[in-house]
């Protein structure tokens, strides 16, 4: 697995997503799980993410026992910040100073570990300045407890206040071939700034696997979201057929495509798609080596455009909290 930087952490060019082992996409499976991590580990995906609100902490204990004893090969992240989702996708958020102090150590215990590589602000919270969000968390590397700052989900205008107060070395949002906002803003002040992207469901929230999405698990939160209702899911649905027809001119699937795609965006653009089954990450993990030339670069761009996506990544309630 190749090497890239965020900021000044290096990773392995595609990390490892968590959530879904704990919750949100169908039933879940401990052990298996497990072994998703251990196979990650062995191919080289070191780059593990995770957070507190997953499966009610639930994520970050099953990750903690999968690298029990592994700690040194891996380069752990996860997120505070939200305290809890209600109904229709609105998040509670506490940024406040005390609740940085009183997270992170939760998460450590949760976790089994003495220090999080890199520690993200899941959401911001609109009640507190980023700039006593992020001094509280600079005091946690002061104090050996993380290494490393991140933000989740925020403008431009969020990180540069953030970045003045305490070096900011990564920043996780949603961006793949169906979601490309950041691209036209927090993208470029990442390049200006020495910023790393970590982009999240970065095939779509499945989309791009070229499966026909429309029979969800018990429990799936796709269910509720735009892009996957109606004549929304429809018009996404082929779509992404053009990725699966693009994919067999290049011989290869169309998760490498979309993968490769967002590689290609930035040398220091990290994706970390998630899985729960090993077959799924080995295809994944492929992703890192394939090279798309310029022209194919296009002709994808041409295949999916942007404009043409179907509804909002998210319910307004969840929109109401990103890009803040």
């Amino acid at each position: 697995m190749h090497k890239r930087t965020l900021g000044e952490l290096e990773v392995s060019a595609l990390g490892l997503g968590c959530m879904g082992m704990s919750e949100v996409y169908g039933p879940i499976d401990d052990e298996e799980s497990t072994r998703v991590v251990h196979r990650a580990l062995e191919l080289g995906v070191t780059f593990l993410d995770t957070a507190d609100v997953y499966g009610d902490g639930h994520n970050e204990k099953l990750v903690g026992r999968a690298i029990q004893g592994r700690r040194d090969e891996v380069v752990l992240a996860t997120k505070f910040g939200i305290r809890e989702v209600v109904g229709g996708g609105e998040v509670r958020v506490d940024g406040s100073p005390a609740y940085v102090r009183q997270a992170v150590d939760a998460s450590l215990g949760r976790l089994g570990v003495d220090t999080i590589d890199l520690y993200y602000l899941h959401r911001r919270d609109p009640d507190t300045p980023i700039e006593d969000t992020v001094g509280a968390m600079a005091e946690l590397v002061e104090a050996g407890k993380i290494r490393h700052l991140g933000l989740s989900e925020v403008s431009s205008e969020t990180l540069r206040r953030a970045h003045a107060v305490h070096p900011i070395t990564a920043l996780q949002s949603e961006f793949s071939l169906f979601t490309r906002g950041i691209a036209s803003d927090q993208l470029p002040a990442c390049r200006e700034l020495g910023i790393g992207v970590v982009p999240y469901s970065p095939v779509g929230r499945g989309m791009l696997t070229g499966k026909a999405l429309r029979d969800f698990a018990e429990g799936d939160f796709r269910r509720g979201l735009p892009q996957f209702q109606g004549e929304n899911l429809e018009r996404n649905i082929a779509l992404a057929d053009r990725v699966v027809g693009l994919a067999k001119t290049l011989g290869t699937t169309p998760v490498q495509v979309a993968l490769a795609w967002l590689l290609a965006q930035d040398g220091h653009v990290v994706p970390i798609p998630g899985t729960k089954r090993i077959r799924y990450l080995e295809e994944n993990a492929a992703a890192a080596d394939v090279t798309l030339t310029a022209d194919q670069l296009a002709e994808i761009d041409s295949a999916v455009p942007a404009e043409a996506v179907s509804g909002n990544r998210y319910t307004a309630a969840g929109m109401a909290a990103v890009n803040k």
